[in-house]
């Protein structure tokens, strides 16, 4: 049986354990990504420290940020904001770990370099952030109907800058786990790939995960990094099943799955039907669908983890409750394969 093979035990659950070890820590496989509470639509700073609180209290131990969770207020050079924007969303996390009276080392943070936030900037070529010397015309990804949008930066200079102002940002001397944000059209995988190398032999990260990629881009950055590369970020959610089956080059490389978006997101809208049949199970357990979501994303592959994000401490309660919902064969047929 493969790890991509899912054999249900008497109690009808996968026989895969909650916990996985990652990037040096044991952990439950269900974390919390923190983009909700550093961009648009933010609560309030004390919430979002009381959320991620309520989320250590109830079992998370992997919190997942990056150099880009932040909200522009003004456009600043290159239309990506002023410095006083800079490095929200990772204070936030330190901030809330330095406040919290539990095991603060058995916490995991992970971060991502190579890319922006936006804010009101056409598709035009122009100087980036405060590098007036870089003039590349940079993807730019933006949602129809919004003001703010991401800006691919991973010059290999960019990437090790970065890295090095989040491990200052989150008060440590060497990030537990950094990921490239994504690719670059202007740069080379490959020289990606060299600035995550160069920040793993000069100790700045301890482990390396890429994200946003394809199994050839799997394969480039296990070619460069070697064991330092532990981990795949892809979105994989009902809605976005991996059609390029990452995940399976994952389990073929033995490489953990991290799923962004696991619920589908909330900047982009999609595809609302593919969540009917988790809507049927919830109601007949008397529990939310994104609860059975979740449940059924952990019973996809034994090394695969999830992050769901949450704006308050009823959401992160309700995600991480997931843990302890086992899906029975007749509700896993329901809910099909769909990876």
């Amino acid at each position: 049986m493969t790890a991509l093979q899912h054999s249900t035990d008497s109690a009808g659950s996968t026989g895969f354990a909650n916990t996985v070890d990652f990037a040096g820590h044991r952990i439950p496989r269900l974390g919390m990504g923190t983009m909700a509470l550093a961009i648009e639509g933010r609560p309030d700073r004390a919430t979002a420290i009381g959320t991620i609180h309520a989320a250590l209290d109830a079992g998370v131990r992997y919190l997942d940020t990056a150099w880009s969770y932040y909200l522009p207020t003004a456009p600043g050079m290159g239309g990506t904001g002023v410095p006083a924007d800079f490095g929200y969303g990772e204070t936030l996390v330190r901030d809330a770990i330095a406040s919290w009276d539990g095991p603060r080392d058995e916490v995991l943070v992970a971060t991502k370099t190579g890319y922006r936030r936006t804010i009101d900037v056409a598709e035009v070529t122009e100087p980036v952030a405060s590098d007036a010397s870089d003039t590349t015309a940079r993807q730019r990804l933006q949602a129809e109907g919004s003001r703010y949008g991401w800006m691919a930066d991973s010059r290999p200079e960019t990437m090790i800058r970065d890295a090095k102002e989040s491990a200052m940002r989150l008060g440590v001397d060497a990030l537990d786990l950094l990921y490239s944000h994504g690719p670059d059209p202007a740069v080379p995988y490959e020289d990606q790939m060299g600035a995550l190398k160069t920040l793993l032999d000069e100790g700045v990260i301890h482990y390396a995960g890429i994200s946003r990629v394809d199994n050839a881009q799997i394969d480039t950055a296990r070619e460069i990094l070697g064991d330092g590369l532990i981990a795949v970020q892809n979105q994989f959610s009902p809605s976005h099943p991996d059609p390029e089956h990452t995940m399976a080059h994952c389990a073929e490389l033995g490489l953990d799955f991290v799923c962004w978006s696991p619920l589908g997101g909330f900047l982009d809208p999609f595809d609302q039907a593919a969540y009917d049949p988790f809507r049927k199970v919830a109601a007949a357990r008397g529990v939310s669908y994104q609860r059975v979501v979740l449940a059924w994303e952990l019973t996809r592959y034994d090394r695969l983890l999830t992050i769901p994000s949450a704006r308050n401490p009823r959401e992160i309660n309700d995600s991480f409750a997931a843990t302890e919902l086992s899906l029975t064969p007749d509700e896993l047929a329901a809910l099909g394969a769909r990876a």
